[in-house]
């Protein structure tokens, strides 16, 4: 089964919610979402209705997914409670979107990142509810994810066997970036490099080697120039305590197709090795990849295509190992 890990729902349970509390700040029609802490876009059905899902990853010849929720709803900004609420909300919906289709669908869970107290009962309970993983934003409104109050959150990751996806998120400002959507199109990219960066130099990676970690959109800038970092840490004294080869954290680290071009994806596949690289398609957003699989077996052989689609998930997610259902 061909299965996309970079593929976002937003419950309707979790927009009702936005829909009824001005608290939030988001502005939720039948086609459109703007306000809170992502620009607006259209409100497409698959990202709230099962059959459209399954409808359109079979259109990009996909079978199943591991759904996420996206950073619309990612409220570290607010108070605690609020971002706790919907966290709570919204994966109580990824766990019902899923169950309407459980041999194509499993979901990863979402947690009230800016409340560092709560979020090891929150990944608990909807690692006991279903979730097979665990998605975060790359910043948490300011916050970064290497800083000790997060320690415990790796600790439990650690513990509970759930690959942690990093996805861009209150991506730091830069004026360089405007008007032309280069938040998105350069920033996304700088914000994974920047997290995965810190995470290593930091030791967190070092300290839970258990620990597996996904990064989108081909992981960033990374693979392409962790050699930069590598070299760094040979002459800078504020790296004189980082691990000396960030190129022997993949394994540890692996990163989605999502490149939108094929010879970067080809060049990507070489560098870290199919086993460290997983379908991703960022549907149902704008920015998502029209052709995945297309692209991927231009590039690939059918012993890689089947490793980055199938095995390589199923093992990363122990998808044989876990119930569909709770």
């Amino acid at each position: 089964m061909k299965l996309d890990i970079h593929n976002h729902a937003l419950p309707k349970a979790s927009l009702e919610i936005l829909r009824t509390e001005p608290a939030y700040g988001a502005t939720v029609t039948d086609t459109e979402f703007t306000g809170g802490n992502h620009g607006l876009f259209w409100l497409d059905p698959g990202f709230y209705e099962p059959d459209a899902k399954v409808a359109q990853l079979e259109a990009k010849g996909l079978d199943g997914a591991i759904i996420s929720t996206a950073p619309p709803l990612f409220f570290y900004n607010l108070g605690a409670d609020l971002s706790e609420r919907m966290a709570r909300a919204t994966n109580g919906g990824l766990r019902d979107f899923a169950a309407t289709h459980p041999d194509r669908l499993r979901w990863m869970a979402t947690l009230p990142m800016n409340a560092p107290d709560t979020v090891v009962s929150v990944l608990e309970e909807a690692v006991e509810a279903g979730a097979v993983g665990v998605e975060v934003g790359t910043c948490i409104a300011g916050r970064r994810l290497d800083e000790e109050d997060y320690e415990p959150f790796w600790s439990a990751a650690e513990r509970l066997q759930t690959p942690v996806l990093l996805h861009p998120a209150f991506n730091e400002a830069n004026c360089g970036l405007e008007p032309f959507y280069f938040q998105n199109v350069i920033g996304n990219q700088l914000e994974t490099t920047i997290t995965i960066e810190r995470l290593i130099a930091s030791g967190v990676l070092s300290r839970h080697p258990a620990v597996t970690v996904v990064l989108v959109h081909g992981g960033g800038y990374f693979p392409f120039q962790a050699g930069r970092l590598k070299h760094a840490t040979t002459v800078r004294a504020e790296l004189r305590d980082a691990p000396a080869d960030p190129w022997s954290f993949f394994g540890q680290i692996v990163v989605d197709t999502l490149t939108h071009d094929a010879e970067t994806l080809r060049h990507l596949i070489s560098r870290v090795g199919r086993a460290n690289v997983v379908m991703g398609t960022d549907s149902p957003f704008d920015m998502s990849t029209p052709e995945p699989m297309t692209m991927l077996s231009a590039v690939a052989d059918e012993e890689t295509v089947q490793a980055i689609t199938e095995d390589n998930i199923v093992r990363i997610y122990r998808l044989s190992e876990r119930a569909t259902a709770p």
